[in-house]
């Protein structure tokens, strides 16, 4: 199985405030969708609940600690990162997507073959962040920028990187 983290990164690691997202680009928002579309998609409880419902044409995998909390038919909780990678596995789900939050993607970066990151040219205020990466591990694969227009607040970057 191959596991990727996909996020919009500033250049301070920030990737969200308040359980939000702290900038609008609606490119990057595309190519969410066309990625993660028809795939597992991996989150933390907070990351779920931050979306406006379940994201169509994927299957929902959520990590949380609260042994009650549920999800409709065909979505699945797991009360820790190792169980919903080891049901991920047990499925034969060829490519897992990690969509955040934070603490997630701090304990899944281990078990990652791909990161396919939006870094933005910007360092807003934030409490949730990208985790530090030692870059020498992995390499470049894609790299594509994209400069700020009427529809981007920000210039940003698709980098695509392969671990090593």
């Amino acid at each position: 199985m191959k596991i990727s983290l996909i996020a919009a990164v500033a250049e301070n690691n920030v990737i969200g405030k308040d359980n939000e997202m702290v900038w609008r680009l609606p490119d990057d928002f595309k190519r969410f969708k066309a990625l993660t579309s028809n795939h597992f998609i991996l989150m933390g409880r907070k990351s779920f609940e931050s979306l406006d419902g379940l994201l169509p044409n994927r299957t929902h995998v959520v990590i949380t600690r609260n042994k009650n909390y549920s999800m409709p038919e065909g979505h699945f909780v797991f009360h820790s990162l190792e169980e919903g990678l080891a049901f991920c596995e047990s499925k034969n789900v060829d490519h897992l997507y990690v969509i955040g939050g934070g603490e997630i993607y701090k304990e899944a970066l281990p078990h990652a073959h791909q990161m396919q990151l939006t870094e933005v040219n910007a360092s807003p205020e934030g409490d949730a962040f990208f985790p530090e990466f030692d870059k020498s591990n992995w390499k470049t694969s894609f790299s594509e920028h994209h400069p700020a227009d009427e529809r981007h607040e920000y210039s940003f970057t698709y980098v695509d990187y392969e671990r090593i």
